[in-house]
């Protein structure tokens, strides 16, 4: 699929190495995975077999969040087409990767909602990229982990089930930390073209399994507390 771990980070390509000597990072940087990828081999389900179609799968996801959480210009993006990729959530108008931008960009785009804005536990539509970057490494301090359960049909269509999880060891908007393990659970799909680029991706899940658990805890005094650390689909991916 085009996508192969380098010696940067075991999981996830375009990280380091000459193709990257002129790439501009969001925060001035390449992400730091070491948190997460601890948390991640710790709490993992399943171990893939090196080079079988699960792990190429995993990876290329890893790699997909990282460049869309990390890289500023889009000509800095190679595990997608920047002028063919296209983003849709829960059945939504597909979005060209400019329209996710004017989302705000961050977790703004995997939590949209019709809900009316009273009803809305996190809007993304009052947020930015730094300010939801804040609000979720803020809450999972070790990181939200990634894993895929299960590849239903491979390129270049790719099927898959996911895993996202972490614990809630810092506040939320408002909410105290809980401690306790937030588990979601969803499906996605890849299309890929003829250069193994991705050109289309469409998630598939309840986003309230996410903001339920960082509800559960009491109101606390309203500050985020903690600094931004390692959530693997901001700084650090899953």
């Amino acid at each position: 699929m085009g996508v192969s771990a380098t010696q940067g980070d075991k999981y996830r390509s375009y990280l380091s190495g000459e193709g990257e000597e002129n790439t501009e990072w969001r925060y001035g940087a390449p992400p730091n995975y070491d948190v997460v990828n601890k948390l991640f081999e710790e709490g993992r389900t399943k171990i893939w077999s090196p080079g079988s179609l699960e792990e190429q799968v995993q990876n290329m996801v890893k790699t997909w969040e990282m460049e869309m959480f990390h890289k500023v210009n889009l000509g800095d993006y190679k595990s997608v087409d920047p002028n063919k990729y296209t983003f849709s959530l829960n059945g939504r108008k597909p979005l060209t990767l400019e329209e996710k931008r004017k989302l705000g960009g961050g977790y703004n785009p995997l939590l949209q909602t019709s809900l009316p804005e009273k009803f809305r536990a996190y809007n993304p539509d009052g947020e930015t990229a730094i300010s939801s970057h804040l609000a979720f490494t803020t809450a999972f301090p070790r990181g939200f982990a990634l894993e895929i359960l299960q590849v239903y049909a491979g390129p270049p269509v790719i099927v898959y089930k996911f895993r996202h999880w972490g614990y809630m060891e810092g506040p939320f908007q408002g909410q105290a930390p809980t401690g306790e393990l937030i588990e979601v659970f969803g499906m996605a799909i890849f299309e890929l073209d003829e250069r193994s680029k991705i050109v289309k991706v469409e998630f598939f899940y309840d986003r309230g399994e996410l903001l339920g658990g960082l509800l559960k805890g009491a109101v606390s005094d309203g500050s985020t507390g903690a600094t931004p650390s390692n959530c693997p689909v901001l700084r650090s991916t899953g």
